[in-house]
C-alpha cells in the first residue's frame, strides 16, 4: 500500500469533504481517503498503480483545485 497527500483548495464544508472522498474512492486501487477541511490536506491510501495525476483529475472533476 502507498500513501499520497494532496493539497486541495476550495473545500469548506462536509458536502465538499464527501464529494472529494467519493470521487477518489471510485478510482480502482484506492482503499482509504481522509480529508481535513482545516488543513486542506487529503490523504489517500492506494495500490502502487494509482498515480497522483489520476487522483488530482478526480478531485478537479468535482470542482476543487489541487495545488502543489
Amino acid at each position: 500500500m502507498s500513501k499520497t497527500t494532496l493539497s486541495v483548495q476550495g473545500m469548506t464544508c462536509n458536502h465538499c469533504k464527501m464529494s472529494v472522498t467519493g470521487a477518489l474512492k471510485k478510482l480502482p486501487g484506492v482503499s482509504q481517503v481522509e480529508v481535513s477541511l482545516e488543513t486542506g490536506k487529503v490523504e489517500v491510501q492506494h495500490e502502487a498503480g494509482v498515480d497522483r495525476a489520476a487522483m488530482a483529475r478526480a478531485i478537479e472533476d468535482v470542482g476543487f483545485d489541487v495545488v502543489g
